[in-house]
């Protein structure tokens, strides 16, 4: 691995103790500070996390599994800690796994986002994911536990793309101080259809009153021709797995989207 990861656990994971795992967590299994198990030992943990996260910066297959584990880091218990351990048992198996970038002439930029809804058992909490790709590969990644409760799944939708509009944006002035200025708006993919609604929709009524006027800037960069919202199928949503558990099958047509094995 990367980085040197310490305890018991990771011993038996590389001496081949614990069998491979095919997915970093398990599909709609939920996490919650309180599960009634015992703690564990806090530095271990928190030692193991912050190894895991090291590795997102090249696996953004993990990186939806790392960040929700991180969240329990003041007080894991075993049960937080089997799912990290069970991360390991995945990265053990998926020790060829990795992004290929290939040689384009391309260098548009292309964003994806998606959101879960009340995912966060604690507080009732979204997830936001988004990611780019620029020709070939995406380059860059997030998963992050959103601020505020979403109302509906149309609004934590919404809260995720202003958050990948703002990142969109910096990543042009990126671009354009690097030479490759991008001439069009940076299309961002999304899978629902009431969200892009929203954007091109400045009047307020019921559905959109209560959202945080800071989350409208979403509209603004649209308005300028900065930003498109588009839409996508489920199926075709790279964004996916930084929102979520997902199955194995999904796994793999996002890994073909990335150019991972």
């Amino acid at each position: 691995m990367s980085k040197e990861v310490h305890g018991d656990s990771t011993q038996e994971v590389q001496n081949g103790k614990l069998q491979d795992s095919t997915t970093p967590l398990v599909t709609g299994e939920k996490y919650q500070k309180e599960d009634g198990s015992q703690k564990v030992d806090g530095s271990i943990y928190r030692s193991l996390i912050g190894s895991l996260l090291y590795l997102t910066a090249t696996r953004p297959d993990i990186m939806f599994a790392t960040s929700l584990l991180s969240r329990f880091m003041q007080s894991p218990s075993q049960v937080h800690y089997a799912a990290a351990k069970r991360i390991l048992r995945y990265l053990r198996g998926t020790k060829d796994f990795g992004i290929w970038y290939k040689s384009t002439n391309d260098a548009k930029l292309v964003g994806y986002t998606d959101s879960d809804w009340a995912g966060s058992v604690d507080d009732m909490k979204s997830t936001s994911g988004y990611t780019f790709s620029l020709g070939s590969g995406i380059f860059t990644w997030a998963s992050k536990k959103q601020a505020t409760v979403a109302q509906s799944s149309a609004e934590a939708e919404y809260i995720a793309a202003a958050a990948t509009s703002n990142h969109a944006i910096w990543l042009r002035r990126i671009l354009e101080d690097m030479g490759e200025k991008q001439e069009e708006p940076t299309t961002i993919y999304c899978d629902n259809k009431s969200t892009i609604a929203i954007t091109k929709n400045s009047v307020q009524h019921s559905r959109t009153k209560h959202i945080d006027i800071k989350y409208h800037s979403l509209r603004e960069a649209t308005t300028r021709g900065e930003i498109e919202l588009k839409y996508c199928s489920t199926e075709e949503q790279l964004a996916d797995i930084f929102t979520k558990a997902t199955t194995k099958q999904i796994r793999r047509t996002t890994h073909e989207h990335r150019s991972l094995p």
